[in-house]
């Protein structure tokens, strides 16, 4: 385990909160049998806060569990990779309704207190008779060690599970976020082929909770791209149950930064192993941006590089090409000055006020071949910075996406 001051990275995802259970099991909706249901519940009713895609074509679970997490409480998500339930028609709402109540009446819980969530091929009719068939033994294997089966079950294309966690203490108790997430392919900003999943025993209501998350996906979530291409599932949602016992945390407080700290720590992690496991991809890469007149500009330009197919390309060909940067600013829309601009590939210079440098171009290759591959900006317009993350752009990436429904 990793410490860093009292926030400490600890083992368990979804389950690492007390109070928190999970399973996944297989439904026969992926063709290779695999773990394709996975299940998350709260032995208390918990607050609830949710950020979904910015697409304006939205799948019908995603609907349904944006107006469930708007009334402010659920005890449980039921997940399924290998159909998205999206552009189904009417049907699709009914499906998800479905597959909501097939968890509910194995929980013996209200039908209101499910959330779901989908992720898969658009367009196909839900085989939902498959789900509501397997809910039992969700509900039977859930326990506190399944938190890996259920990260599994919701994978599609992803290559890894994405799982963490971490403790901190507030008011002399230990608090505990985990979460899992899945997302390999439709990557970009401002959501897309992601589903994350959170769970924290912080007594915090689900007003504050909202306003802690939508800050934290801001700074971690949205600072992602693998592909350009934004979903129609995405969606991230937080379970609190406040089983740790603290003290509500509220707005503008010393406890509330620190619960934000954690919760954004939880999703930058989860955001950095989806852009490590991009479609095809061999390398992460990082990009940070400072010297920005602003935030927001300083963000554009860190995802314009992060997002570009030429830079990305150059990163997999080790192809020191900062010119490839240097145009990615400039159609960024961020504000600065290009004739000011350091760029810096690892520890290699490779750009001064916006021109030409000498360097060594052996060493430039070598910062290539890292993991992660690491490009700072200094635009030397101002003083705020952000970070974004991406990945390579290589041969893979088009063998899967070729032949995604076969």
């Amino acid at each position: 385990m990793t410490e860093a001051g009292s926030l400490k990275n600890i083992p368990g995802g979804v389950t690492a909160a007390q109070g928190f259970l999970a399973s996944g099991v297989p439904a026969g909706l992926k063709k290779n049998g695999a773990l394709d249901v996975a299940l998350i519940f709260s032995e208390l009713p918990a607050a609830a806060a949710g950020v979904y895609t910015t697409n304006r074509v939205k799948a019908a679970p995603l609907e349904l569990t944006r107006s469930r997490v708007e009334q402010g409480k659920a005890r449980a998500v039921i997940v399924n990779a290998g159909n998205a339930n999206a552009c189904t028609g009417p049907g699709g709402m009914s499906d998800a309704q479905a597959m909501a109540r097939s968890a509910a009446e194995a929980l013996a819980i209200a039908e209101e207190q499910v959330l779901v969530a989908s992720t898969g091929v658009i367009g196909v009719p839900l085989p939902v008779a498959k789900i509501a068939a397997a809910a039992p033994r969700a509900v039977a294997e859930l326990s506190r060690e399944n938190h890996s089966a259920a990260a599994q079950a919701i994978m599609t294309t992803d290559l890894m599970a994405k799982e963490y966690a971490v403790e901190l203490p507030i008011k002399n108790k230990r608090v505990t976020i985990g979460g899992m997430a899945k997302g390999s392919g439709m990557i970009h900003p401002n959501m897309a082929t992601m589903l994350c999943f959170i769970t924290t025993d912080a007594n915090i209501s689900d007003a504050v909770l909202q306003q802690a998350l939508k800050r934290a996906v801001d700074r971690s979530f949205n600072m992602i791209t693998v592909d350009g291409d934004t979903s129609t599932n995405d969606m991230v949602v937080v379970l609190a149950n406040g089983k740790a016992g603290n003290a509500e945390i509220v707005q503008d407080t010393e406890d509330y930064r620190r619960f934000y700290g954690a919760l954004k720590e939880v999703c930058t992690a989860l955001a950095k192993m989806i852009a490590r496991d991009g479609e095809g991809a061999t390398r992460l890469v990082e990009v940070q941006v400072t010297g920005g007149p602003s935030r927001e500009d300083a963000g554009r330009a860190a995802k314009a590089v992060a997002g570009s197919n030429l830079f990305k390309a150059a990163v997999f060909g080790k192809d020191a090409n900062w010119g490839r940067i240097l145009c990615a600013l400039g159609y960024s829309g961020a504000a600065f000055d290009p004739a000011a601009t350091d760029i810096f590939i690892g520890e290699v210079q490779v750009a001064k006020d916006g021109g030409a440098l000498a360097f060594d171009e052996e060493r430039a290759v070598e910062m290539l071949s890292r993991d992660p591959v690491q490009i700072c900006v200094d635009l030397k317009s101002g003083a705020h910075s952000a970070t974004a993350w991406g990945c390579d752009l290589t041969y893979d990436y088009v063998r899967i996406n070729g032949s995604y429904r076969t």
